[in-house]
C-alpha cells in the first residue's frame, strides 16, 4: 500500500471521528446547556424525549467514532 493511500485513510478516520465530536457537541453538550441555562424551549421538553433524543445522538456519535477506529485498521506498515 502506498503512502497516498495510508495518508487517505487517515483523512477519512479524522473525518469520521471530528463528525462525531460534532454529534456530541450539537446533540449532547447544547441541550443540556440549555436546559441547565434555560435557554430556548428546552427546559419544556419532556423529560424522557429529551432523554432519547440524548440517547440517540450519543448513539451516533459512538458508532461514527467506531467508524474512525474500523477504518484506520486498513493501514499497512
Amino acid at each position: 500500500m502506498s503512502l497516498v493511500e495510508n495518508e487517505q485513510i487517515k483523512l477519512l478516520a479524522n473525518a469520521l471521528d471530528r463528525a462525531s465530536t460534532a454529534c456530541f457537541t450539537v446533540g449532547i453538550v447544547t441541550p443540556i446547556a440549555g436546559v441547565l441555562y434555560g435557554i430556548g424551549n428546552f427546559i419544556q421538553t419532556p423529560s424522557l424525549w429529551l432523554v432519547c433524543y440524548l440517547a440517540g445522538w450519543l448513539l451516533i456519535a459512538a458508532i461514527l467514532h467506531s467508524l474512525a477506529r474500523r477504518t484506520l485498521k486498513g493501514l499497512k506498515p
